[in-house]
């Protein structure tokens, strides 16, 4: 069986990180069997190194840098799963790719002044510390100085609305009634777009006055794949 390696949080369900929840969409999606380990950040390094995992980037500082999601089966090492649903159909990898880099830009860059503190509010202790320590030395200031309520802060949602905006529209084109990018077929695609979704969700809280503005844009588009794809989510 795969073991899934995911980042917990303090929340019930642990569920947060988008990264890791396009691979958990994936597999639910696939209907994968699979297993989860939850790994606190200051212990991924570690981790990734005992599976034999390559670092994914490189720090400010030069070192190597391992991240999370992962995937490992041990009693097979198989690392394709022929004979489940495609999340690349023929083709279409390279309009996927292309359509993760725009929502990339459009999207998630302009919305994580706003969530670095609500992503942060959700994690354990250990994880707690060594995101603030290391998002601070980086960004050299204060989490909470990013976005504070008020006009920064409005400003910011502002231009993640518009780029929302911009990724609806590529929806649209396949007209009424098409949940997904490619229309009735669900791909990798849609699992990024779902993740991000669910990251909102869970960290500013599904009653809050944030959310419930962003799953009412593009006329609640975004709230309704979500509550489409619930079964993928968990």
């Amino acid at each position: 069986m795969i073991t899934f390696f995911d980042i917990p949080s303090k929340l019930d369900g642990k569920l947060w990180s988008p990264s890791t929840l396009k691979t958990r969409i994936s597999l639910n999606y696939k209907n994968i069997p699979y297993k989860t380990e939850w790994v606190e950040y200051p212990d991924i390094e570690t981790v990734i190194k005992r599976l034999g995992g390559a670092p994914t980037s490189k720090k400010p500082d030069g070192r190597d840098h391992y991240t999370l999601p992962a995937i490992h089966d041990s009693e097979t090492g198989k690392t394709t799963y022929p004979g489940t649903p495609a999340l690349f159909p023929s083709a279409a990898r390279g309009a996927i790719e292309m359509f993760n880099s725009v929502f990339e830009q459009a999207a998630l860059f302009p919305i994580f002044p706003i969530m670095i503190t609500p992503l942060n509010d959700v994690l354990n202790p250990p994880s707690e510390e060594y995101f603030r320590r290391q998002k601070e030395e980086l960004f050299q200031k204060k989490l909470e100085e990013h976005a504070p309520p008020g006009p920064i802060r409005d400003e910011a949602w502002s231009k993640v609305k518009e780029g929302l905006e911009r990724i609806a529209g590529f929806y649209d084109k396949n007209g009424e009634d098409m949940p997904f990018f490619f229309g009735n077929t669900f791909t990798f695609a849609d699992a990024i777009v779902i993740a991000y979704f669910a990251w909102l969700q869970i960290c500013l809280g599904s009653e809050s006055d944030e959310w419930k503005a962003v799953a009412s844009w593009s006329g609640g588009r975004w709230g309704k794949l979500l509550k489409l794809t619930k079964e993928w989510q968990v």
